[in-house]
């Protein structure tokens, strides 16, 4: 998610009111600037692999190594952009057996070749820095360092960096429009400890110092907030699904606890692959990692910290019930796989295509599980989580998410757009060809309505207008006329207009409802008429 858990946030304002985190804001500054901006200190370069090998001294808080950056030179390069954190300390950045100069600049590191680097090279850089990371206060609502204990006095360690950014704890071009194609891991920590990372598991090294080196490899295009160490006395135990290795890391006196609540992940999968497609990233396997926080969707190694529970720990963010039947944390943060990591927005601002799409395939599984009409009743429950005072997405080229209401808001407009197709054969071949099409890629909101907008005759740009970049809903206003009811669309967005079902009489209709007062001849009256609301994300207003 960006970081899924201001849902419990969106579910406290929703009802007391209180500002939420990713609300709109326009006080940027030149740090956000750095941060969210494109420049050709970022664009002269494609990041091909992170090659981290870093030491982890838990009493100290204390990491120190290096990052080797593998990239392509795409434009004439005198300087690139790199971020790490100003509170982090650069060793040496070196390019072959040369010592790079660089400026910093906020949390921004501008380095200056000798010689501009050609176009289409292929070359590296070797930054080493150390440092006492900064510290998560409430991981993972915000970022950083998780240095905590296990029950038995053991080191128990994880980061949460989305939001705040990867460059928290290690360089990087700290940008999710660029995703190194691979990544590794070499993660030295203290001996009887184990580090999870990402991708698979390659060797541990015996170092003979007290400490132990722990070796992952992703081969797939990973996120760098995803990139990710884990530190603990973990157990592992392993299952398949289908020609998919499940690979879980718990502590291990919850061994017996997990053993029972992760074959839901099998139940899980089997529903993912048949609406949503393969897992995209089964070259790396699949991990769930118990985690000293609640959740995070780091790919090939999701954090899992919902103590064993069903819900949101043993909560029900819809308030109907259905929420009790799943573990939220294992069903969310594994969407994310598709919806996130697989595809990534390239802009913060863009979150909802990572957050709307994967809060929507909770519903996905309570359909699979439950049944359609259950599905349903979730999505309408989780409104109550949903303020409609500020717009779903944020301010591009500033590092700005949208409003939280990307979730819950995200997932009913998917759900509106279903109902708009009216056909669910169409609409679950189109959500797949979405999901296979852009496997692996960053993507923007443009992309992600065109691709809907294709597959029907109706369309659909007003309806993502209103609900993207509008805060309110549109507003079905209904009149009583002599032998027929009056309607129109009343929104923000100038000639809106979009189709929705009602039922009068038992009877549903489907009215094409425009800004214009249209009617619909019928003996019934206003009173006889009820709003398809399962289906329909909508405000309905009688007016005189």
């Amino acid at each position: 998610m960006n970081r899924l858990f201001t849902i419990l946030f969106l579910f406290t304002w929703a009802l007391s009111g209180a500002q939420v985190v990713g609300e709109n804001h326009t006080d940027y500054t030149q740090a956000d600037s750095l941060r969210g901006s494109l420049r050709p200190e970022r664009t002269g370069f494609d990041v091909q692999k992170y090659h981290l090998k870093l030491k982890i001294e838990p009493e100290k808080k204390f990491i120190s190594g290096s990052n080797t950056i593998s990239f392509q030179v795409m434009n004439s390069l005198p300087s690139m952009q790199l971020d790490l954190f100003e509170n982090m300390k650069i060793d040496s950045i070196m390019h072959g057996n040369k010592s790079l100069d660089y400026q910093r600049k906020f949390n921004a590191v501008f380095i200056n070749f000798e010689k501009p680097l050609k176009q289409g090279t292929l070359d590296s850089i070797q930054f080493y820095y150390h440092g006492n990371p900064i510290v998560a206060e409430n991981a993972p609502w915000d970022g950083g360092f998780v240095w905590s204990e296990d029950k038995n006095g053991n080191p128990w360690i994880g980061v949460a960096a989305q939001g705040t950014g990867a460059s928290l704890w290690y360089p990087n071009k700290d940008h999710q429009s660029d995703e190194p194609e691979e990544a590794r891991m070499d993660i030295s920590v203290p001996t009887g400890l184990t580090n999870v990372s990402n991708g698979r598991f390659i060797k541990k090294t015996d170092l003979e110092n007290g400490f132990t080196e722990w070796s992952w490899k992703v081969v797939n295009p990973i996120n760098n907030y995803n990139i990710m160490i884990n530190i603990g006395k973990y157990a592992h135990f392993s299952d398949k699904y289908k020609d998919l290795d499940l690979d879980y890391y718990v502590l291990e006196y919850n061994l017996d606890k997990a053993k029972k609540q992760f074959e839901e992940v099998k139940d899980m999968m089997e529903c993912f692959y048949e609406k949503m497609g393969p897992y995209p990233f089964e070259k790396d396997g699949f991990k769930l990692v118990e985690t000293p926080y609640l959740g995070m969707e780091h790919q090939s190694a999701v954090a899992y910290g919902n103590n064993y529970k069903n819900g949101y720990l043993g909560r029900d963010l819809s308030g109907t019930g259905i929420g009790l039947k799943w573990d939220y944390i294992i069903i969310h943060e594994s969407g994310h796989e598709w919806y996130g990591n697989s595809i990534t927005a390239k802009d913060i601002a863009d979150m909802w295509i990572q957050e709307g799409f994967t809060s929507y395939t909770e519903s996905i599984y309570v359909e699979c599980r439950w049944g359609k009409q259950e599905a349903l009743e979730y999505l309408k429950g989780t409104r109550r989580g949903v303020g409609n005072k500020q717009k779903i997405i944020g301010d591009y080229g500033v590092n700005a998410e949208g409003s939280g209401d990307m979730y819950f808001k995200g997932a009913n407009l998917l759900n509106t757009i279903r109902s708009i197709y009216d056909n669910d054969e169409l609409w679950w071949d189109t959500f797949r060809n979405y999901t296979k099409t852009f496997k692996h890629q960053t993507i923007t909101t443009n992309d992600t309505e065109a691709f809907f907008n294709e597959a029907i005759n109706i369309d659909l740009k007003p309806v993502f207008n209103q609900y993207l970049r509008q805060a309110a809903l549109p507003v079905l206003q209904l009149k009583q006329g002599d032998d027929q009811i009056l309607y129109r669309w009343k929104a923000d967005v100038i000639n809106f207009k979009m189709p929705v079902d009602v039922i009068i009489d038992e009877e549903e209709i489907r009215l094409m409802g425009t800004s214009e007062w249209q009617s619909y001849e019928t003996g019934e009256g206003l009173d006889e008429l009820k709003v398809n609301e399962l289906e329909f994300y909508i405000t309905t207003k009688i007016v005189e």
